[in-house]
């Protein structure tokens, strides 16, 4: 089971990443967008990132074919482009239920051989391969940002999917650079699952006046080697990012005690103080930059 052709639905930050990935991993890619204005802003992000790999090929005397790269990638406002892919990779809105209409959509259109995978990071992929209409042909690929730089997929399957259909969509992770890791439909997969329960916990820590927001981040920088400590990483992933996961798993697994909601969680996002993208979470920001 060969993918050479791959749709990808959405063009925004996660979509154009797999688009371009899929192309330099020597793919005809058709990439999906609902309006003229997002598809050329997603084009125009993967023009950039190729100019930039040229960039840095000839700066280590090498050479990078970011033509031949663009050359495989089309975009498309007709979602009727994408019924000849041997694979569509969904990157849209985290929304369960437009995930659902939108592959039960393509389940409908596109041919009986086509796989369908998810970039969710948090909604179970059985849900997605069911409204699908196929569920022995449908994975997660869980793809990390920003998509041309991070290392890992994740490869994820149900009770349903038909072990030929994974071994694909995993050959597809490593043909786009990646170390593409085996998982089951689990509450968000590897990393998230062990991430974000991490991260409440040291809300429930800095809730309790165990210790500072400060000290909780250096002390798992210093202390674990991590890049950046866990109320940092909150705050640059976004509070209401979180806290829809964590709500999203709770009603999901009400006996699951990992997954807890910080009362000072709910608290800032009510106050609409989301992190980096609104200047200030549990610290203040400027830009991309702790202010």
């Amino acid at each position: 089971m060969s993918i050479k052709k791959v749709g990808v639905v959405g063009c925004g930050l996660m979509g154009h990443g797999i688009a371009q990935v899929a192309a330099q991993g020597g793919c005809t890619v058709v990439v999906f967008e609902t309006a003229e204005a997002a598809l050329a802003a997603g084009l125009g992000r993967i023009d950039k990132s190729l100019a930039k790999l040229a960039e840095k090929a000839a700066e280590k005397g090498g050479s990078f074919d970011a033509a031949g790269v663009r050359a495989r990638i089309t975009g498309t406002l007709a979602k009727a482009d994408l019924a000849d892919c041997d694979l569509v990779v969904e990157a849209i809105v985290e929304n369960l239920d437009v995930k659902k209409t939108l592959f039960a959509e393509l389940g409908k259109l596109c041919k009986p051989e086509t796989i369908f995978a998810s970039n969710t990071s948090s909604f179970p992929i059985a849900a997605m391969a069911e409204a699908s209409g196929r569920p022995s042909r449908f994975v997660g690929l869980h793809f990390f940002n920003p998509v041309q730089l991070m290392k890992l997929v994740e490869v994820v399957r149900t009770d349903k999917t038909d072990a030929a259909v994974f071994e694909a969509a995993r050959a597809f992770g490593v043909a786009c650079g990646k170390t593409a890791i085996a998982c089951k439909d689990t509450p968000g997969f590897v990393v998230n699952r062990l991430l974000v329960p991490y991260m409440s916990q040291a809300l429930l820590m800095l809730e309790r006046g165990d210790a500072s927001a400060e000290d909780i981040d250096i002390a798992m920088k210093l202390g674990t080697g991590y890049p950046m400590g866990p109320i940092e990483l909150t705050d640059y992933v976004g509070l209401d990012t979180t806290l829809s996961i964590l709500e999203g798993w709770v009603k999901a697994h009400p006996n699951e005690p990992a997954f807890t909601i910080p009362k000072i969680l709910a608290s800032k996002v009510a106050e609409k103080k989301l992190g980096r993208k609104t200047g200030e979470g549990f610290y203040k920001w400027q830009g991309d930059k702790k202010a």
